[in-house]
């Protein structure tokens, strides 16, 4: 029996979605979830826009790994899959304007409204610590 190229592909995504799920990131796979998940929503949230990408393995998934370490943090804690959940990353990139799509990247938002995105080009060509203490002040700075 021949695996499809959508079964393969979700196959070799799982283990990179449950990177994050398994610290409590709560996956959006819908723009439904988006929307009820951002839309008037109170407090601090941080939405990870998750991603096939070597940097999203290499530093970016890490580093959201590390900052959850960190004494303060947001009230909610959100991913979207580039690629894979294709309607709901674009919904949750409505939030990030006037930005454009960027894979990986992290958004900090304060009472639904975007207070920081880390673009991909801030996340390539840096350590995982580095970008984690990024995070950190993040949330030292809104949460």
């Amino acid at each position: 029996m021949s695996m499809t190229f959508d079964a393969y592909m979700r196959d070799v995504v799982q283990p990179m979605r449950e990177e994050l799920t398994r610290l409590g990131v709560k996956e959006l796979r819908t723009p439904e979830e988006v929307t009820e998940a951002l839309d008037n929503a109170k407090g601090t949230a941080i939405v990870v826009v998750n991603s096939v990408c070597g940097c999203a393995a290499g530093n970016a998934r890490p580093a959201v790994a590390q900052a959850l370490q960190h004494s303060k943090l947001p009230d909610r804690l959100y991913t979207v899959f580039a690629g894979q959940d294709k309607e709901a990353t674009a919904k949750a990139r409505e939030y990030f304007a006037p930005y454009p799509p960027s894979s990986p990247s992290i958004a900090i938002l304060k009472d639904g409204k975007l207070v920081q995105l880390i673009e991909r080009h801030r996340i390539e060509d840096r350590t995982a610590g580095e970008i984690a203490a990024d995070l950190k002040d993040a949330f030292d700075q809104y949460c």
